[in-house]
């Protein structure tokens, strides 16, 4: 009995150590479940070649209109973190050419956007597929289908901005005007209305607002005359003297050539962090 006893015992003894560790491995796991995936799977991050454009050129404009709900999705765009532009060196430089030019001229580049993460341009894309949201339309598609931004061109699953070296990007007469912010829920006016009708821009007048889904956009669109002709053609100058390729579709797209990146579609956050933890 004696043996049998202690049998008993160490069985007790081993069976109740096995539902410890088991309680313990199920309390870690769950904990592990629990956690934020930013602690278990790091951020990525930029590569050596790129930067932030304050940091080469302070003097340029900045509305990063993608950290804010003035968008045509009307909110905040997954992936931009901080109001920065962040762009790669090359493409930096340019833009500080040109930026020394047009001062002299008495104006100053603005930029609307410049590296734009993977995520957002997923966020483009989940949001066109939703047709019911249309809650922006009267600014920015008025006169375009939803159902029509695939075929046509304005949201594509890929873009050329997620490679670093293309930026959003007009032009400001000095001094510059303070532009208001953008209320959401304001009565909104098409961006292909006259300059005075419009949400206020500081830009000169380039014919539409930024982000305007209209053949308007076309940089060399012929209903485009007078004053807003020179001033795309004044942009457009600037930006080609110093290596920078105009998408003709929209008057403000610009990308530098040739790219560091050419073939690399990042998804790293827009935030100064991505630019230090590497």
């Amino acid at each position: 009995m004696t043996r049998f006893a202690a049998a008993l015992r160490t069985l007790a003894a081993t069976a109740t150590a096995l539902i410890a560790v088991a309680a313990g491995s199920q309390a870690a796991g769950s904990q592990a479940a629990a956690s934020p995936t930013g602690r278990d799977t790091p951020e990525p991050t930029a590569p050596k070649g790129f930067t932030a454009l304050r940091d080469i050129d302070p003097t340029i404009i900045h509305e990063m209109r993608y950290t804010t709900a003035h968008t045509f999705l009307g909110v905040r765009v997954d992936g931009y973190r901080q109001p920065l532009c962040l762009v790669t060196r090359p493409a930096a430089k340019a833009l500080r050419k040109a930026q020394r030019t047009l001062l002299r001229q008495g104006y100053s580049l603005k930029v609307y956007d410049c590296y734009r993460p993977q995520r957002a341009v997923d966020h483009f894309v989940r949001w066109a597929k939703d047709l019911g949201d249309e809650a922006m339309k009267a600014e920015f598609y008025p006169q375009v289908e939803k159902s029509r931004l695939f075929a046509d061109g304005y949201i594509a699953e890929k873009s050329g901005h997620s490679r670093g070296s293309t930026v959003d990007v007009t032009i400001v007469k000095l001094p510059a005007r303070p532009t208001r912010p953008y209320v959401p829920g304001e009565p909104l006016v098409s961006c292909a209305a006259p300059q005075s009708e419009r949400f206020p821009d500081n830009s000169v007048d380039m014919g539409t607002g930024y982000d305007c889904f209209d053949t308007l956009s076309h940089t060399e669109d012929p209903r485009i005359q007078g004053v807003q002709r020179v001033n795309r053609q004044l942009l457009k100058s600037s930006l080609s003297a110093v290596g920078f390729v105009n998408l003709p579709e929209e008057w403000w797209h610009f990308t530098y050539k040739p790219e560091p990146f050419p073939d690399t579609y990042f998804d790293f956050p827009v935030a100064r962090r991505s630019l230090t933890d590497r």
